[in-house]
């Protein structure tokens, strides 16, 4: 067995749970995890060859072929097209000398596309070996291909200062935060993370949980469950042993809030991990980091260090001798499916990130088959904020249902993108004139699987969870804008995004992503939009997790608020054939066939 791999293995225990780790280092010091890394790996883990693989084919970056001494992934989305994503492309494939998909014939770079990388404050923006590079033009690309075949390494171009990378400097030197506006709970006055851990894990497990619940506070990754509720049933399901499991895996096109308080206030989002697992009864907690946001990882590491050193993680945590509690870094490699709690828990235990079918719930039966509450980054923070300055005083920043404030993400056609606390009650015409819209036509609320909403028309909505709930994400377009380019980018994402495991999912999504293929062409007619429909029911009503029940969102929402887009574009059905009906398409793949029959004598079942 390789040393490498021997090692890799001694170093994670012989954990099947810990796979991805596994694979992950392996692929850092090998370049790739080849067929005989996939066998070693394999019988280390009393495990088939075939169930090592059927992890490593599932996330998108992990290769089990050479990806080039220096990976590059292009981030394609929305917003970086809007801000000279094509020439940049360009300008990578001409510098580089190779496609996107290839690797250099020197083996030295190796280009990709991917998804949102949680930087669409600052696009374009690409990753290379991990280090993030932003505000890309094609002048600066070329310069950094330039260094980069010198033998400069990526490192050494965002630090020049020469920052230790688990400082915040270091992070700062690589992106920015772009903390537009604090507020009460979020990057303003400072938390006494210490005293608060000390007083919480004073009061009873109870105490806390209906502190909680007392402060309405709602979970902010999507759903918006009562979080004290979800810690009242984990806590109260049978079982000895218990997790807490923060989700990190902020893969919504758009958003990225998530980032800055990772990067900002490290030690809120670990006390809330801390106080959570203390109201369930938990003695281990991890962080589910995006392997997007992997250049935080010493950083946060080194957080989680100085944690141990204060008392506040490990034995007896802040002083209380019957509560032992710590927490571990799991990083992803690359599945906005992840995103759905039963998905990251499957992942987290070393398996493709496939959502599980509820019922059990994860509060009964989650990580490793015990009772595990899984809270988004936004949400621990909240609770670290509530057990300092008491439920009430959170309640009392509220609109009805919706308590506290709310943290968002804005990008696109805006003066000023980044970071804003919001109020709840807060109208979308004040955000967009808050946040220096530019002509707004479009506003996206709460990314991709969210609403599309008219500036105009629908102004006067408000951001609370009985209208536009957000989960943490504003996009902005103007006038200049082309909305079905827009959408057919956001059905694409989904559509590389499905895991596949449902039908409806995963080709129903292809069918609408073609539906607005179609209508851009004005090849489309009524019925065609009435397939949308019916396609966006059976997706929604069929599929066994979010990112199903909501991928028909950008058509849905986008044709209820700007229905003059998709009915301008349409045709009149001629005769009884469809619009998009392409004759001459099928009666080529009709001869085609007939020709291959008849040049043959025998037809052997298994060719046809």
């Amino acid at each position: 067995m390789s040393k490498n791999v021997e090692a890799t293995l001694s170093r994670y225990l012989y954990r099947r749970e810990r796979l991805i780790d596994m694979l992950i280092a392996i692929q850092e010091t090998e370049g790739y995890i080849s067929d005989s890394f996939v066998t070693m790996l394999a019988s280390g883990l009393n495990m088939s060859p075939l169930d090592v693989r059927e992890t490593l084919s599932f996330y998108h970056f992990l290769h089990d072929s050479p990806s080039g001494k220096h990976t590059i992934y292009l981030a394609d989305t929305v917003i970086a097209r809007m801000k000279g994503y094509d020439d940049v492309k360009l300008a990578l494939e001409e510098s580089v000398g190779c496609q996107f998909g290839e690797v250099t014939e020197d083996g030295l770079i190796g280009l990709y596309d991917t998804q949102c990388i949680g930087l669409s404050d600052q696009e374009p923006a690409m990753l290379v070996d991990g280090i993030p590079f932003t505000h890309l033009t094609p002048e600066k690309v070329r310069t950094l291909i330039a260094a980069f075949k010198s033998g400069v390494h990526p490192k050494a171009l965002v630090n020049p200062n020469g920052y230790a990378e688990d400082s915040r400097d270091y992070i700062e030197s690589l992106v920015d935060s772009n903390i537009r506006q604090p507020g009460p709970i979020f990057f303003g006055e400072p938390v006494n993370i210490d005293q608060i851990i000390r007083d919480a894990v004073t009061l009873l497990p109870m105490e806390v949980i209906d502190a909680t619940s007392t402060s309405k506070l709602r979970g902010r990754g999507g759903a918006g469950f009562s979080s004290g509720l979800k810690w009242r049933l984990c806590h109260d399901a049978p079982g000895d042993t218990k997790y807490v499991i923060c989700n990190a895996d902020e893969g919504e096109p758009g958003t990225f809030k998530d980032r800055v308080i990772l990067t900002q206030s490290p030690e809120q989002v670990f006390a809330g991990m801390i106080i959570a697992g203390h109201a369930i009864g938990a003695r281990e907690g991890i962080l589910y980091l995006r392997y997007e946001y992997r250049y935080l990882v010493h950083y946060l590491e080194s957080t989680l260090a100085s944690m141990r050193v204060r008392g506040l993680l490990g034995a007896s945590v802040g002083g209380n001798p019957d509560f032992h509690f710590d927490i571990r870094i799991q990083l992803g490699a690359g599945a906005y499916i992840c995103g759905d709690e039963s998905a990251l828990i499957e992942s987290c235990e070393g398996k493709r990130g496939t959502p599980r079918v509820k019922p059990p719930f994860p509060v009964h039966q989650g990580f490793k088959g015990c009772p595990t509450a899984v809270n988004n980054v936004e949400t621990l923070a909240n609770v670290t904020r509530i057990l300092e300055q008491g439920a009430r005083w959170y309640e009392a920043m509220e609109t009805t249902e919706s308590a506290g404030t709310r943290l968002i993400s804005v990008s696109g056609d805006v003066d000023r993108p980044g970071i804003y606390e919001i109020e709840w009650g807060i109208s979308l015409t004040d955000v967009l004139e808050l946040v220096g819209a530019q002509n707004p036509r479009v506003a996206q609320i709460s990314g991709l699987s969210g609403e599309c909403v008219s500036a105009a028309r629908e102004g006067n909505r408000t951001f609370s969870y009985k209208d536009l709930s957000c989960n943490g994400s504003l996009m902005v377009f103007n006038y200049e804008r082309n909305l079905l380019e827009i959408v057919r980018h956001f059905i694409h994402f989904f559509v590389e995004e499905s895991c596949g495991i449902c039908t409806p999912c995963r080709a129903g999504n292809v069918e609408l992503y073609n539906k607005v293929s179609l209508i851009i062409e004005g090849r489309a007619v009524e019925q065609d939009l009435d397939e949308i429909f019916a396609w966006a029911k059976i997706i929604r009503g069929a599929s066994r997790c979010g990112l199903g029940t909501t991928s028909p969102k950008p058509i849905l929402t986008s044709m209820n608020a700007f229905p003059e887009e998709y009915k301008q574009k349409l045709v009149e059905q001629q005769g009884s054939l469809l619009a998009s009906f392409d004759l001459n398409a099928a009666l080529h793949d009709f001869t085609a066939a007939t020709e291959y029959f008849q040049s043959v004598d025998t037809v052997d079942i298994s060719e046809v």
